[in-house]
């Protein structure tokens, strides 16, 4: 495996190799879980050479705390990289490495994407998102690049991100990884207390009654019975239920037969933030 911490060494690196081989990147944050694994998994099935960086994005979060309990753990994320291929290239950059002297986010125009749901609640985290994603891809140059459908809004407005600035490579989403009670696999799950690991796992059940329910009920009606739930709940916090169009996540006037849904939930369990989605139909 190659460890590589400056963007310049990455890029002579990547020259080198032969240019008809396809390249896949996975970007994260570290703090590296099966979820995660999953994506470089399928990187490395479906690419020559593969690249994971692991930065902790700082103007991504818009809760300077959340950035401070982020938890930081290189030496267990190159033990599971190392497991899945020998080949990887891992790429760990400095913030000064990324962002020079000045940290500060990109202002984008994703066409209404990020106004809702998570961006109604994190202003200018998906700025921050685009500022990274962007830089690395214009220093990768990859094929392919891997990101989960846990971060739903995430990966289509980094869809959109490539349109826009007109980036050619191929957005490739993977299924969500649940931990066997059907909690999201989050590098967030770390921080919760055992009791309240396995009293998350409400969230996905509700989810998927949701989904049930959506054959025959209004989104209004399983909004509001999702909401119920939660004030019912004393473990967990309900910070929004949202069911919204799959392609452009505007949230839901008058259902649709030729369209796509998702339900999108953000939930505080011990003040930790988590999030899921589930598609509908």
């Amino acid at each position: 495996m190659l460890l590589i911490d400056t963007r310049k060494e990455l890029r002579n690196h990547l020259s080198s190799l032969k240019k008809n081989e396809s390249l896949g990147l996975v970007p994260t944050m570290g703090a590296l879980h099966i979820g995660h694994a999953a994506l470089v998994k399928r990187a490395v099935q479906e690419n020559s050479v593969v690249v994971v960086s692991i930065f902790v994005n700082p103007t991504q979060f818009n809760n300077p705390e959340d950035l401070e309990n982020y938890p930081q753990t290189m030496v267990a994320d190159l033990k599971v990289l190392e497991k899945i291929a020998k080949h990887i290239i891992v790429f760990a950059p400095t913030v000064k490495e990324m962002y020079a002297e000045k940290v500060a986010s990109t202002t984008y125009d994703f066409d209404g994407l990020d106004k809702v749901m998570e961006g109604a609640f994190r202003e200018g985290h998906f700025d921050g998102v685009g500022t990274i994603v962007e830089a690395l891809l214009n220093l990768v140059e990859p094929t392919r690049a891997y990101f989960g459908e846990k971060d739903y809004q995430q990966l289509q407005i980094i869809r959109k991100l490539t349109q826009i600035r007109n980036i050619p490579v191929e957005i490739v989403g993977c299924p969500i990884v649940r931990e066997a009670n059907g909690l999201a696999f989050s590098s967030r799950n770390e921080r919760l207390s055992k009791n309240n690991r396995e009293e998350a796992a409400f969230i996905y059940k509700t989810l998927k009654t949701a989904k049930e329910k959506f054959g025959t009920e209004s989104a209004t009606d399983i909004m509001d019975w999702v909401t119920e739930q939660f004030e019912a709940n004393p473990y967990l916090e309900l910070e929004y239920i949202q069911i919204a169009q799959a392609d452009t996540l505007e949230p839901i006037v008058t259902k649709e037969n030729n369209k796509k849904y998702r339900a999108f939930i953000a939930v505080y369990a011990e003040g930790i933030r988590l999030i899921d989605n589930l598609a509908l139909n």
